[in-house]
C-alpha cells in the first residue's frame, strides 16, 4: 500500500480541532507523550512498515504545515 499524501480527510477541519482539544490543559511532557502515543497507535493500525518509513521520511524532510488560524 502506497503512502496516501493527498487529501484523504472528510473533514480535515474537525480532526485538526479533535487533536488540538486532546492536547488542552496539558504540560509540555504530557502533550509530547500524547503524541507519541497517537503516533504509535496509527502506526500500528496502517501496519505496513514500508508504508511508516515513507510517512516519515516525508515528515522529515518536507517543510512543515501552515500554521491555521484559531477560530
Amino acid at each position: 500500500m502506497p503512502l496516501k499524501t493527498q487529501p484523504n480527510l472528510a473533514d480535515p477541519d474537525a480532526v485538526y480541532q479533535l487533536i488540538v482539544a486532546a492536547h488542552h490543559g496539558l504540560s509540555a511532557d504530557d502533550s509530547a507523550a500524547l503524541n507519541a502515543r497517537l503516533v504509535l497507535l496509527l502506526a500500528n493500525h496502517i501496519g505496513d512498515a514500508t508504508v511508516i518509513q515513507d510517512a516519515v521520511r516525508a515528515a522529515t524532510t518536507s517543510p512543515p504545515p501552515p500554521v491555521r488560524p484559531s477560530n
